[in-house]
């Protein structure tokens, strides 16, 4: 089925043939063929062909599907009250994953995906058309499975986030659960993913723990992911880079060398600052990130704890308020750089041959995203090439 989105004001397309960082089009049209984008370009310019449906975008604007690179969506329960204590002053150690993993472990299969379905859809409904979901609430081995069979029926980017914390079975024995992790846990878990993560930090795995663990998905021939520098300043870039990570998430914590290294990398640092702003912890430092040259992604990084958001419009907020990017860059990051993330660059771009995924703002212009913040603007969503939330008329 071909589709001709048609009265678009200004679209956002992530192109550089088009110019400038977003290739952006005033007065444009795209034309959808099945999954694919098969044409975009200036309305004067567009041939005439006929399509098979109309979608008139009343002159507003459209951009790319946000891609979510960096979520927690299989869990049960909530963590409201930690938050309302670290509102109080108390300070975040990551010691409510354990909580999350008492629950989750209780929970049925049932429950753990009708509150995946509940989050995706509330992603999409804001113009989020991809999403990855990391497990890592479970823990053992048939947790950790299950996880990732909840999650790949919501997506096709699963990860194994096992090494997450130590779980309390093996309080007092982190090289135990790690060797668990390496050889039991990875070997079981590894055809239902398509990365291995961890969080290297202080209160987690250290480097040498992370290594191991990550080397050992990699040998799996999983992609690898790292949560690195949240919290303080530790190895988690570094071992990012030497292990030519697709990513490396929160990044708050940089040296000169680390900067250096993602620079002269193909790792993406991916920047979760609704994690920040809902630990206060300290924000990266994303304008000295772009500026060398460092490839930025943007996620939300929806879990119980500490970012219990699905909102990627208000993410890219918060990059252009608190993270000096500007509004093109946040939109950038937000979709091709979180393509990016995954592996990927036919998701987070229109262009022919790409993955037909976008958004239709009820704004002229994709810079109403951070000078509206908290506004609804998203008000409707192709995914895949078929309508698939909201009204074009």
């Amino acid at each position: 089925m071909s589709v001709l989105i048609d009265n678009i004001g200004s679209l956002v397309t992530n192109d550089p043939a088009h110019g400038g960082l977003l290739g952006a089009i005033t007065d444009a049209a795209v034309v959808l063929d099945g999954d694919r984008i098969a044409w975009v370009g200036p309305r004067a310019e567009l041939d005439g062909a006929g399509a098979d449906e109309r979608l008139d975008a009343g002159g507003r604007a459209v951009v790319p599907g946000f891609v979510e690179s960096h979520s927690h969506l299989v869990f049960a329960g909530e963590r409201a009250e930690e938050f309302a204590a670290r509102m109080a002053g108390e300070s975040y150690a990551a010691g409510g994953i354990r909580s999350t993993l008492a629950k989750t472990r209780a929970a049925t299969d049932d429950e753990l995906g009708g509150n995946v379905a509940r989050l995706t859809g509330e992603y999409l409904a804001q113009g989020t058309t991809t999403v990855e979901i990391k497990s890592g609430y479970g823990q053992s081995v048939p947790d950790e499975r299950r996880s990732l069979q909840v999650a790949g029926s919501h997506t096709p980017f699963a990860t194994l986030l096992a090494a997450h914390v130590t779980p309390p079975e093996f309080a007092g024995r982190t090289d135990d659960y790690v060797a668990m992790v390496i050889h039991q846990m990875i070997p079981a878990c590894a055809p239902l993913a398509g990365w291995v993560d961890v969080f290297c930090e202080v209160g987690a795995f250290d480097e040498h723990q992370s290594r191991a663990v990550l080397a050992a998905g990699k040998a799996a021939g999983l992609g690898v992911k790292v949560h690195g520098n949240q919290l303080h300043q530790g190895p988690g870039v570094q071992l990012a880079v030497e292990l030519d990570a697709t990513s490396v998430d929160h990044v708050c914590h940089t040296t000169d060398a680390d900067i250096e290294a993602l620079a002269t990398s193909s790792t993406v640092a991916t920047l979760l600052p609704a994690a920040d702003f809902s630990t206060r912890n300290r924000y990266p430092d994303a304008r000295r990130l772009w500026d060398a040259g460092v490839t930025v992604a943007l996620g939300a990084d929806c879990n119980p704890g500490t970012s219990y958001t699905t909102s990627m419009p208000f993410v890219i907020a918060l990059a252009v308020r608190d993270l000096r990017l500007s509004p093109d860059e946040a939109l950038w990051a937000a979709t091709a750089g979180g393509a990016k993330a995954l592996g990927r660059d036919d998701l987070g771009v229109l262009r022919p041959g790409a993955v037909a995924d976008l958004a239709l703002l009820d704004a002229p212009s994709h810079l109403h995203l951070a000078y509206r913040p908290g506004v609804p603007l998203v008000v409707a969503v192709v995914k895949n090439g078929a309508p698939a939330r909201g009204r074009w008329t």
